[in-house]
């Protein structure tokens, strides 16, 4: 992957590119960043730069086969981890290497997409995908032998965050006693997640969320116009795997606008109306229907349209981005439902939701019982 590919950061481009030409290469790096804003590009690309010897601040001039194996991710000294679980195909010991070729495909198609479309790309349904001890005792050997090519061994960790506590720990010992000429790139968009320990071995890179000129550049890059680009990148906010979603129509937030709407209308007439409640307690069982990751997708898209609601009552509109498509729901006359004397229960009551469903609490009960709290908080009073 070449750096000239990648949107931005061009300060961190040349802080990477800088320090490889030294020869100062930290043998333990976190890269931190939001989603959509091209920390796994980036960690590629440098990992290419290192291995193939490349030179003048782009990935060209070194070794050309070695250049031709990483467009493929096919480098034997570029190896890497991710959140993995069982799906139809595999039934136990879930392991990054067993889900390579899905990867392959991810990385090419949707190299800045999100844990969300990783797990659709495997087919993960009711489960929560995770880093655990099997996979650190897949890393331990991988990096016991010696490099293909004379040179350094590449560990990328994407979504580090996901490690387990044992998975964390057995890392712990090779961050403290890294083999020679290995390099460890852990990505995350949480890095709080992280053990102390793990964070302090680590040199941090923090990588901020995308300008609207970089995500505009993109999508011309793709065929849109910038009047197109222009207003896709003001709702985006920083995350080029949004901005795509909503320039192909394929954003899953159009099938949670229509949840969001349908549940915050009949939550609105359900005080004292019996009908109500029970169209309450089909829409909690609709929702049960999918899977844990769907349903924690759908509570984050909550919360921030409820944010945008407040945003639009306290004539703060100039920081107000998303659009409603639903015809006949608008944001401007939902607003002065949620204000300051009901917006910390809201969104307290969301991340309770978040943190159950994390923990496979049952699904209906957990947005049945959300349900009914927010038809009270709705009709709070200012």
């Amino acid at each position: 992957m070449q750096f000239s590919e990648i949107l931005g950061h061009s300060h961190i481009k040349k802080h990477l590119i800088y320090s490889a030409d030294a020869g100062r290469i930290p043998h333990a790096q976190l890269f931190v960043g939001p989603e959509g804003s091209g920390v796994l590009p980036m960690a590629i690309a440098y990992a290419q730069y290192i291995l193939c010897r490349n030179s003048n601040g782009e990935n060209s001039g070194g070794s050309e086969s070695c250049n031709l194996k990483f467009n493929n991710l096919s480098h034997p000294d570029l190896h890497f981890v991710y959140p993995v679980t069982t799906n139809d195909k595999l039934k136990k010991d879930a392991v990054s290497s067993l889900f390579l070729e899905d990867w392959r495909v991810f990385v090419k198609e949707q190299s800045y997409g999100n844990l969300f479309d990783w797990y659709q790309m495997i087919g993960v349904e009711n489960k929560q995908g995770q880093i655990g001890v099997e996979e650190s005792q897949e890393i331990v050997k991988a990096l016991s032998l010696k490099a293909f090519e004379g040179g350094y061994k590449v560990m990328i960790m994407w979504m580090a965050e996901k490690m387990n506590i044992a998975a964390s720990n057995k890392l712990l010992k090779l961050l403290e006693e890294p083999p020679n000429k290995t390099l460890f790139i852990l990505i995350a968009e949480d890095e709080g997640q992280l053990l102390q320990t793990i964070r302090s071995r680590c040199q941090v890179i923090q990588f901020p969320p995308l300008s609207d000129d970089a995500i505009v550049q993109g999508l011309m890059q793709k065929g849109f116009t910038e009047n197109e680009s222009l207003k896709i990148a003001h709702q985006a906010q920083g995350n080029f795997n949004k901005a795509l979603d909503l320039a192909y129509n394929d954003s899953e937030d159009l099938t949670f606008e229509k949840w969001f709407i349908m549940w915050v209308r009949t939550a609105f007439r359900a005080k004292g109306n019996k009908t109500s409640i029970h169209d309450l307690l089909q829409w909690s069982e609709q929702i049960a229907t999918t899977g844990r990751e769907t349903q924690k997708q759908f509570l984050q898209y909550c919360m921030e349209i409820f944010r945008q609601a407040l945003l639009l009552n306290y004539k703060a509109s100039q920081l107000v981005y998303s659009e409603i498509s639903t015809e006949g729901f608008q944001l401007e006359k939902f607003a002065p439902f949620v204000h300051g004397n009901n917006i910390l229960e809201i969104q307290q009551e969301l991340q309770n939701a978040m943190y159950h469903v994390e923990r496979n609490g049952n699904a209906k009960i957990i947005f049945t019982d959300l349900s009914i709290k927010l038809t009270r908080l709705l009709h709070k009073p200012q």
